[in-house]
């Protein structure tokens, strides 16, 4: 007997009812972008490994343990499944020059890939939303997307404070990040015999990432490394200043976190996190940030950028622990069709109300019409469609409400499908 084939681990299935929660989701983000003026962008897959060694950084975490690379059979190529979207975004923006006609506002979802333990709200697939404003050099942009996620909290029923927080920081400019940089190298020298395993492999090649050390024996040493802020330079406080300036009219309240950094290597000025407290050690959620140098680093002409990445597997964890769910999607009618009566009769009704809008579950494989109104209210369907042999005899169908009890049962005409198909719409 042949072995069970099943999904590849932290490569998780989705089945109704739960890419319902999905659907809701992303129609939401389809609303709220087009609202901000924000266009989409698909990029594929799997890209050059390069890209992301050159876009990410040697050093990072995810280019050297984490990213699913292999050799191309048939050319030699080294491919890698996408560990992140914005790289590719980039590539995507230089490969076919679309900063031609000025600046661009785009975002993406879907599939990114990266090799790590599989736990809860933590996949080897996982899903992301990414949003990416090319070409806009000013705080303003930098906030406009900070709210337009809090618009999205909004939108989905979660409450900033409550649910989430906002914590920000700012990574300044080469120049001021080198000399912060020296200074954290010789802070970290000076406690050599302090340092994990993980830092001291760092100490050199990237001592800002020490800073995001999840191990609490390091907490006190990172806690009084020297600070970035304390490094920033006239343009780039006024550039904080600005977001912060945006945010505090807004009314968006949130913390500056002075050790906050990212993942990658690419971020200078604004970089943003929103957290939670409901999900343990998976607390963010979005997270995101300016990298102006990105686009020239992958050989297109200077231009900046500002965007955020958001895990969705991670956020519907969220809503659930915050008790908030979609509501729910039922038909609006469904046919219950007794013994003998001919598909070719009822199938062409159906497609009348379905061009009209309205959504109808066909009882197909036959049965009692017992066990098919037992499935009718199981549907959750506003009401049935009773297709029998006296009311179709007479060219009609009898429609029968099932949530309304006050409501009596009628018959309607076959031929005039199209004129009632209304009456099934919710009010």
């Amino acid at each position: 007997m042949a072995d069970k084939l099943q999904a590849i681990k932290g490569m998780n299935d989705i089945l109704p009812p739960d890419s319902a929660r999905w659907e809701w989701f992303e129609d939401t983000v389809r609303r709220l972008m087009a609202r901000y003026g924000y266009k989409a962008l698909r990029t594929p897959i799997v890209e050059p490994t390069a890209l992301f060694v050159r876009g990410l950084g040697e050093v990072t975490d995810i280019v050297e343990k984490e990213m699913y690379s292999f050799t191309d059979h048939m050319n030699g190529d080294l491919l890698t499944l996408r560990p992140e979207a914005t790289a590719g975004m980039v590539r995507a923006i230089v490969e076919h020059n679309a900063l031609y006609n000025g600046p661009l506002r785009v975002w993406q979802m879907g599939p990114m890939f990266r090799h790590e333990r599989p736990q809860k709200g933590r996949y080897r697939q996982f899903h992301q939303l990414d949003v990416e404003a090319f070409g806009h050099a000013g705080p303003d942009v930098d906030a406009e997307i900070i709210l337009m996620v809090r618009a999205l909290w909004r939108e989905l029923g979660l409450k900033e404070g409550e649910h989430l927080t906002l914590e920000i920081n700012s990574l300044g400019q080469p120049a001021e990040r080198a000399a912060h940089r020296a200074a954290l190298i010789a802070h970290f020298e000076a406690h050599a015999d302090r340092l994990d395993d993980d830092a001291q492999r760092r100490l050199h090649s990237n001592p800002l990432r020490i800073l995001d050390s999840k191990n609490p024996a390091m907490a006190p040493l990172v806690e009084s490394a020297p600070k970035l802020l304390d490094y920033l330079g006239e343009a780039s406080r006024a550039h904080f200043d600005g977001v912060r300036a945006v945010l505090d009219a807004a009314g968006l309240g949130y913390r500056i976190n002075p050790r906050l950094v990212r993942g990658m290597d690419y971020y200078n000025l604004t970089v943003f996190e929103w957290v939670t407290p409901l999900l343990g050690a998976q607390s963010t959620v979005c997270g995101g940030g300016r990298y102006d140098t990105l686009i020239e680093q992958l050989g297109g002409k200077p231009a900046p950028g500002v965007g955020f990445g958001l895990g969705i597997e991670r956020l519907l964890l969220l809503l659930e622990a915050a008790g908030l769910n979609p509501p729910p999607s039922v038909p609006d009618a469904y046919a219950v069709v007794a013994d003998g009566v001919p598909m070719a009769t009822v199938m062409p009704v159906l497609e009348t109300l379905r061009a009209a809008g309205a959504a109808v579950v066909l009882h197909a494989g036959g049965g009692s019409l017992k066990s098919q109104f037992k499935r009718a209210d199981a549907s959750g369907a506003r009401h049935a469609l009773i297709f029998a042999p006296d009311e179709l005899s007479r060219g009609e169908l009898a429609l029968k409400p099932l949530r309304d009890a006050a409501a009596a049962q009628r018959t309607r005409s076959l031929a005039d499908a199209a004129l009632w198909a209304g009456e099934l719409l919710p009010a």
